[in-house]
């Protein structure tokens, strides 16, 4: 099994990730990777199969995951969603926020500065994916 981090309570989906293109023509897939800009809509017909989506990060500077995250967790996916690639701790609170519950960098993450850098802010300003409220709906519900 990968080393990596995960916050889900269930065990982690460790069948192995296939393509995009090829997830679509097996019909018995589970398991899905998709390519920085790669079109998450075209997983929407199939999440009742999906139980994994890796999502890649060739560069931490490239933000398409994220959209790729909010885009299945919005239509009502709720299997394992893996950020994958050059992923950062610093990068991890707002993924973890966009719908991501597991983590494959390819550095290695020191767990004690994670746990800091998930646990550094009370609260959220905006709604997302996760089930944060705003700091805003708090005060004035």
């Amino acid at each position: 099994m990968a080393d990596f981090l995960y916050y889900r309570d269930d065990a982690p989906h460790e069948e192995p990730a296939v393509t995009l293109d090829v997830f679509l023509d097996q019909p018995d897939a589970s398991a899905v990777r998709l390519e920085a800009g790669e079109d998450a809509r075209k997983l929407l017909p199939h999440l009742d199969r999906v139980q994994l989506v890796e999502v890649a990060f060739p560069k931490f500077r490239d933000g398409r995951g994220y959209s790729a995250a909010r885009i299945l967790r919005e239509a009502g996916y709720t299997g394992e969603l893996r950020a994958q690639g050059d992923v950062l701790v610093d990068q991890m609170l707002f993924m973890r926020r966009c719908g991501f519950d597991s983590f494959l960098p390819e550095a290695e993450i020191d767990a004690e500065v994670l746990k800091a850098t998930l646990e550094r802010y009370d609260y959220v300003y905006q709604p997302a994916a996760d089930d944060a409220v705003p700091v805003w709906k708090l005060r004035h519900g």
